[in-house]
């Protein structure tokens, strides 16, 4: 991965809706969960949302199940409801490189590898992906074209 697909970000605080999904696909109850608590509640299409996700807790050999936390950003006035939660994400330091759904295995390994050539050291930040194609289409079965920003955390 050459140095401009790599660029650096610092994420600023924020304050998130949260979704939780367990299964060999969470991923898409998160999603669901989040999608249809915010319809609910008018927040699709408001300019400047932004949804991030990660594994919690990560696949683990020798079981098909895992955990995904799905985000989206809200304002401060904005309340949780059943299955969504309201929670404050502290921001850091980020490498950040774009890639398709179906190319995010390899694409966490190469940013990672990068990392390791560079000056930035590992960071104990949250590690994100952030859904660049809209959420229903990152929600939908066969979305491996979506595009995605995976964000690996960094310290200088």
């Amino acid at each position: 991965m050459s140095e401009q697909e790599v660029r650096i970000v610092r994420l600023a605080p924020m304050q998130v809706a949260m979704s939780y999904g367990f299964g060999a696909s969470p991923e898409g109850i998160a999603w669901d969960k989040l999608l249809s608590w915010a319809k609910s509640k008018g927040l699709l299409g408001n300019a400047g949302t932004r949804f991030f996700g990660f594994n919690n807790p990560n696949p683990a050999p020798g079981s098909p199940n895992y955990g995904y936390e799905q985000w989206m950003t809200v304002a401060p006035d904005v309340a949780g409801e059943g299955d969504v939660t309201i929670k404050t994400f502290d921001g850091g330091l980020y490498a950040v490189t774009r890639c398709t759904l179906d190319g995010i295995g390899e694409a966490w390994g190469q940013l990672v590898m990068w990392r390791e050539g560079s000056r930035y050291r590992p960071a104990h930040h949250q590690w994100l992906e952030e859904s660049i194609s809209p959420p229903q289409e990152m929600a939908a079965v066969g979305a491996g074209n979506a595009v995605m920003d995976l964000y690996l955390p960094i310290v200088e």
